[in-house]
């Protein structure tokens, strides 16, 4: 495309991605819309111009046609593109509103949508704020070396931002770890992803940035411009050096002993133990601790030092089978119900828990509350279907409104309501629960009649160590002192009986602050107010939740301040901290892993190099200090497990399902606990391999003749292979070769090559050859998925 002129930087839209075949209302769904009271909004079908007696008188500077016009001289979108619907927003800033136009332009052939734009203006001084474009092709595939690296997106994204938001240029600096792809795609085309965050006195502030997004053929696919220019941002003088910063962090840092359980863990799931440290701040100026802005606390309040009792105060309940009657006796005795409350229905249902492979079973119950013939509330529980016990219950009426006035009920009082709660309700667990003490802040001048509710929860502790998984929350009656609400979700691990020996505490901080890096930046902080009077995040979270109040009564007052932080270093895993082990393990399979990746060194400059970093990126290939061997005939397992991989674009199977729990190993020679378990089993349920005689030999050396039936096999055309009159290998060695339409495939599309005319079946494949190999049957498969014909 041309430029509209010298001064402005047109958009390159290629071609492909004009010929989106997304409806305007699907593409319109997944843009990030802003959200405002005022917002008017018009429309037109079937891209015809819009009737001006639609048009919406709105009080903005830039009118619906002038922000089209600018999207039009911007973008550069071509004039098949019609306006399908215009939306106006007003956006609330930290010191006072935004409006900006948003606009969807839509090409339409006989009446179906190929291509979709979504652009939106700043409705007072025509700024473009953002534009995205959809394209749907399945064809694309990353092809390396790329024709635009990183490097080069960059200078295409500053001549971008100087042509299209020039006033923003000085006041920004590059970020280069934001986007920044550890793992190069295997399919798909490649986008860079660029950001350049705002600085303010010679400081960052990444809350407001500009973000492009610039494929591989160095158009500018994606902007947005995030910045608010009404945020007052503190001059601080006398600053914590970056030394100071690290150590006053170090001192704050407080490591929480906690279970984890990964979830794609191989074979059955087990708690493993961790050390967790969130993503802690300082003042930048002080090194006082400030609270977690980004990172609200669910439990508002102080964890007791304590349990609720030093021993049980009884035993677990015995497992059985629970009628319905015993399920609706058990809530009976558990909670208060109205006498005429009534039972309107009862479900029983039986599951099994994908962490423990555990059956479970349910009753969920349900009550009508009336009064003189008329319903005013109702109440629902959930019965464990085996021991009896209350899982879940909850109880409404819809007209006790309560009165103005002190509540008839104390903070203290409800807290010693909700602990007898849980003691009644987990008498077997009362040693391993910990109450949560709330700010008293939270409810401060709240009324009997605005406040119906006190919130409580509980932590689960074994060993000292956190089970956030399990939940367990109580909602008392600030006028009746009555439970009105009991949630107790609780895991069936088994967990060990002794407490297991531990890294020091200060070797998992000096770990955590290894992973993360320290960063000077500003944050905004909300100053939130109720009546006139100040109230915490915390408590205005759970007004909120509970439909005490809604957001439009509650005044906001919002602050820049300045501090350092704690930010998550650039890896591409999940990983946490084995309190065990003092080890890294990832997050999502418990494996053991490092935040230092292995680099091969003995392939720079082979001929498979690129190939062989992607495979090696992947863990597709090993490293064995510090060599990845590419010339070794690579094995049968290696190849299945870099098959696998390839197939999902990089993504292990999950075998963490409860189905796959119990499963026993296919083959004789790959036992569950075998680092190939999943991958083969994969491959045998994708049809990729064969059961055969039970035994995989996962050790063994693999020929060219046994790669070519499995990548075509992985490319679906098995059976179409074995018709040999279609497919003729015109090898020297065509004799030699058992798979002869297999070989025939492979070659056609390029994946495998020949050798002098010869296909040489027999000889073993190296993991340089397979590296190369599996990327161009990634390419081929991506070239031979067809869209489907448009009569």
């Amino acid at each position: 495309m041309k430029k509209k002129n010298s001064k402005k930087l047109a958009v390159m839209l290629s071609a492909a991605m004009l010929m989106s075949v997304l409806p305007a209302s699907a593409f319109a769904e997944s843009v990030s819309r802003p959200a405002g009271a005022g917002a008017v909004s018009t429309s037109a079908s079937g891209g015809d111009t819009v009737d001006e007696a639609f048009a919406a008188p709105v009080n903005v500077a830039i009118t619906k046609e002038k922000a089209e016009a600018l999207a039009r001289q911007y973008v550069s979108i071509p004039k098949e593109y019609t306006l399908q619907g215009a939306n106006l927003s007003m956006e609330t800033l930290a010191g006072g509103k935004r409006n900006a136009w948003g606009l969807d332009f839509v090409k339409k052939v006989n009446g179906k949508h190929l291509g979709s734009i979504y652009v939106r203006i700043h409705a007072d001084d025509g700024q473009l704020l953002e534009f995205n474009s959809y394209t749907d092709n399945p064809s694309a595939k990353p092809t390396y070396p790329l024709k635009v690296e990183r490097d080069d997106a960059q200078q295409i994204a500053l001549k971008f931002i100087n042509a299209i938001a020039a006033k923003y240029k000085d006041s920004i600096q590059y970020n280069p770890e934001y986007g920044l792809q550890l793992l190069p795609p295997l399919t798909g085309e490649v986008l860079h992803r660029l950001r350049y965050d705002r600085v303010v006195n010679d400081i960052p502030y990444v809350d407001n940035y500009i973000e492009l997004e610039v494929d591989s053929e160095g158009h500018v696919r994606r902007y947005s411009l995030q910045w608010d220019d009404t945020i007052k941002f503190p001059k601080v003088d006398a600053l914590l050096t970056a030394v100071q910063a690290s150590e006053k962090l170090r001192a704050a840092a407080v490591p929480q002993l906690t279970y984890i359980v990964p979830y794609n863990a191989q074979g059955k799931r087990k708690p493993l133990l961790s050390y967790e440290l969130s993503p802690i701040a300082i003042d930048a100026a002080t090194g006082v601790l400030k609270e977690q802005a980004n990172f609200p606390s669910f439990r508002a309040g102080t964890v007791s030092d304590t349990p609720l009792s030093e021993k049980p105060l009884g035993e677990i309940p015995k497992a059985g089978a629970v009628t319905e009657k015993q399920a609706a006796d058990a809530a009976k005795a558990a909670f208060k119900l109205p006498a005429d409350a009534e039972l309107n229905g009862s479900n029983y249902s039986e599951q099994i828990n994908e962490s423990t492979g555990m059956v479970e079973a349910f009753w969920h119950l349900n009550w009508s509350i009336k009064k003189d013939g008329k319903e005013i509330g109702s109440a629902s529980v959930s019965v464990d279907g085996r021991t009896g016990t209350v899982r879940s219950f909850y109880i409404y009426s819809y007209n006790d409104q309560g009165q103005a006035g002190s509540p008839k009920v104390s903070l203290e009082q409800a807290s010693a309501l909700a602990v007898e709660t849980v003691k009644k309700q987990l008498p077997w667990l009362t040693d391993k629960l910990y109450f949560v003490k709330p700010d008293p802040k939270q409810y401060e001048g709240i009324s009997a009649g605005d406040n119906r509710q006190y919130y409580f929860s509980f932590v689960h502790k074994i060993h000292g160590a956190v089970i956030n998984y399990d939940n367990i929350n109580v909602a008392i009656d600030s006028s009746t002192g009555e439970t009105v609400n009991f949630d107790a979700y609780l895991s069936n691990f088994e967990y060990p009986a002794q407490a297991p020996a531990l890294i020091k505490k200060e070797q998992a901080v000096a770990s955590w602050l290894n992973y993360y890096r320290t960063q000077l930046t500003y944050r905004l902080v909300q100053q939130f107010s109720w009546n006139g009077q100040p109230i915490p995040i915390e408590k205005y979270n759970l007004m909120v939740a509970s439909g005490e109040i809604n957001g439009d009564e509650v005044q906001t007052q919002t602050e820049a301040e300045l501090v350092y932080q704690l930010v998550p270093r650039l890896i591409d895993e999940s990983v946490f901290l084995d309190a065990e082990t003092g080890g890294w393990r990832n997050r999502e399979t418990g494996e053991a892993t490092q935040l230092e990746k292995p680099k091969a060194k003995d392939i720079e400059g082979h001929w498979a190099q690129r190939q062989l970093e992607l495979m090696v990126a992947y863990k597709a290939l090993d490293v064995k200090n510090g060599e990845v061997r590419p010339n070794e005939p690579i094995t049968r397992g290696e190849l299945i497990k870099m098959l696998v991989l390839a197939r999902s674009s990089g993504q292990s199977p999950l075998y963490g399902s409860a189905d796959r729990l119990e499963a026993k190993a296919s083959f004789n020679d790959v036992a569950a606990d075998s680092s190939y378990f999943v991958y083969v089993e994969s491959a045998l349920e994708q049809n990729l391999i064969d059961v055969g005689d039970g035994s995989f030999n996962p050790s063994g050396k693999v020929s060219r003749d046994e790669m070519a039936e499995l990548i075509v096999r992985a490319l679906g055309y098995n059976a179409l292979a074995n018709y040999d009159h279609i497919f003729k290998a015109t090898f020297k060695d065509s004799a030699q070769i058992e798979h002869k339409g297999q070989a025939a495939i492979v070659v056609g599309l390029k994946i495998m090559s020949l050798a002098d005319g010869k296909f040489l079946p027999k000889k073993q494949v190296t993991r340089g050859e397979a590296s190369v190999a599996f990327f161009r049957y990634l390419q081929s498969r991506a070239e031979l998925k067809e869209a489907p014909i448009r009569m």
